[in-house]
């Protein structure tokens, strides 16, 4: 295993020196404003006003047509670029998946902005499928910790008005196919929340509608993808009563869902090594990627 998480830290490198980079909003970012220059440096990402998408292909020679859509995690204060972003773009390309590694607004903006951000991503991915070689009926988001609450914003708001700017792309499905959530922050109420990402996101003194709203527990309907969930009971920074509600509210809404709860993994645990059976999670994310279709290729379906 330590061999394998080196070459993917050393592809992942690679990757990002050689993957293509595209503008979320090339017509112009919605409620753009100055807030000074992106800040990328020992892997992270900050103070972002241009999101983008980085594209990081298949791996293999016949990609099996399926993407997912990559938000890192940070506490909606900056991202997690390298560990939870290209690492795991290397990871899913070893699969045949297309990747992209997404580059959203955080603390600068508030909501809605990621909102918009991460469906902006599915509409534009899945409006130029054919381009990238994908299905557009497999396309899925994955998030970590404050990347897993955007993720799951898209799985349960991809129809609210907030995540619309008015732009032509509008009219194309925002709803991911699946969605992957890494020990993700999800509820933004009560003792379980993570008071970092709320105030990041919704302000020091968001309104009680604002709060359950994004709360997304509260927000998952039938409509909601099919959904893998990985926490760790070590987690000292998101408690793991978020996955666990979270699967309650997809069980009770009857969405297929698999939730993995490890002892061992401190928070942001990403693809590392001698986390006990936590570090063999992207074995059990294969196995259900696998076990949903989701790795075949079109001519083996």
């Amino acid at each position: 295993m330590k061999k394998t998480l080196l070459f993917l830290i050393l592809s992942a490198g690679a990757l990002l020196a050689q993957a293509a980079e595209l503008p979320l909003w090339p017509e112009g970012v919605p409620g753009a404003r100055n807030i000074g220059a992106e800040v990328r440096k020992d892997g992270y990402i900050s103070n972002t006003s241009v999101p983008t998408l980085t594209v990081v292909p298949a791996a293999i020679d016949r990609p099996n047509g399926t993407a997912v859509i990559i938000a890192p995690g940070g506490g909606y204060v900056r991202q997690s670029a390298m560990r939870e972003g290209y690492q795991y773009a290397n990871w899913l390309s070893t699969l045949g998946v297309t990747s992209f590694v997404l580059n959203y607004r955080m603390q600068e903006f508030g909501h809605p902005a990621p909102l918009q951000d991460v469906l902006r991503a599915v509409r534009l991915v899945r409006s130029r499928a054919a381009e990238f070689g994908i299905d557009p009926n497999r396309i899925g988001v994955m998030g970590s910790s404050a990347g897993g609450h955007l993720a799951a914003s898209a799985g349960t708001l991809f129809d609210h008005p907030a995540g619309r700017t008015g732009a032509a792309l509008d009219a194309v499905s925002a709803r991911p196919d699946f969605l992957v959530l890494m020990y993700p922050v999800i509820t933004l109420d009560g003792p379980a929340a993570h008071q970092g990402s709320r105030k990041a996101l919704l302000g020091a003194a968001p309104s009680p509608d604002l709060i359950e709203l994004m709360s997304l527990e509260k927000q998952v309907t039938p409509r909601t993808p099919p959904t893998l969930l990985i926490h760790t009971q070590a987690d000292q920074s998101v408690p793991v009563e978020n996955s666990v509600l979270f699967y309650q509210a997809l069980t009770r809404h009857k969405v297929p869902t698999e939730m993995y709860l490890f002892e061992q993994g401190s928070h942001g645990m990403g693809m590392r090594d001698n986390l006990g059976t936590a570090s063999a999670w992207p074995r059990r994310a294969e196995e259900w990627l696998r076990a949903r279709g989701l790795l075949a290729t079109p001519q083996a379906k």
